[in-house]
């Protein structure tokens, strides 16, 4: 199998969707995706997956029920399961997400925002 790198300013140049991850890798049994954001997602969790943002450009707020943690550029977050969140970006926003394969981008929820099959690009 080749090894190719991943150029991730290409990969979202290739779509405009808000809130609609696609995947740009694998490792292991864990999918690397790649979003764009802007305005408020929805309130939700994951049961039994922690969840990795990294601020890639813009910056996002991710609002928990004990107080926010808002991300900059180059800089992350885990989320871990069972933690009740809310992404929020208030200017366009690009994140890479680093998550267990399957994980729903809605956990709990299951609303306008569910994406069940996720493109690779």
């Amino acid at each position: 199998m080749p090894i190719k790198k991943v150029n991730l300013a290409d990969k979202l140049s290739q779509f405009d969707e808000l809130w609609s991850p696609r995947i740009v890798g694998e490792v292991n049994n864990f999918a690397v995706k790649i979003a764009k954001l802007e305005g408020e997602f929805v309130w939700h969790h994951h049961e039994e997956e922690d969840e990795l943002f990294m601020v890639l450009a813009g910056q996002l707020d991710i609002r928990l029920k004990d107080g926010d943690v808002i991300l900059d550029p180059g800089e992350m977050v885990i989320i871990p399961h069972g933690v009740e969140h809310m992404p929020v970006a208030e200017t366009e926003t690009h994140i890479l997400m680093f998550e267990r394969k399957g994980t729903l981008n809605t956990g709990n929820v299951d609303d306008e925002h569910t994406r069940r099959d996720l493109e690779i690009i």
